[in-house]
């Protein structure tokens, strides 16, 4: 869930991945779990959080010509992003911990 807000704030997944990379690295390997897998979770969790990104939502609201209505937009994608970027850590949490999902996971 770090990346979401990472890109919200960063506008980029790179310059998220950059900002917490080593955080999710180093509390990765203090928590016996694998850094790869982390540092995959920060990226697509990063993925989720462009959709709230405020230059995403210009260029949204310049593609489709609705100027103004920038507000009405991220209140309205506010909660798919944060429902899809609950569901990759679901899916994150399932790949950490629970037994068939583990073995997908290169350690």
């Amino acid at each position: 869930m770090l990346g979401w807000p990472g890109v919200a704030l960063t506008g980029s997944v790179t310059s998220s991945s950059v900002l917490f990379g080593s955080l999710q690295k180093i509390t990765a390997r203090q928590l016996g779990l694998s850094p790869a897998l982390m540092a995959a979770a920060n990226s697509a969790g990063g993925v989720m959080g462009k959709m709230i990104d405020a230059r995403s939502i210009v260029v949204a609201s310049t593609a489709t010509r609705w100027y103004g209505h920038e507000g009405k937009i991220l209140r309205y994608v506010f909660w798919h992003s944060l429902a899809l970027a609950s569901l990759v850590g679901l899916l994150v949490f399932l790949q950490a911990y629970v037994y068939p999902f583990v073995r997908l996971v290169i350690h």
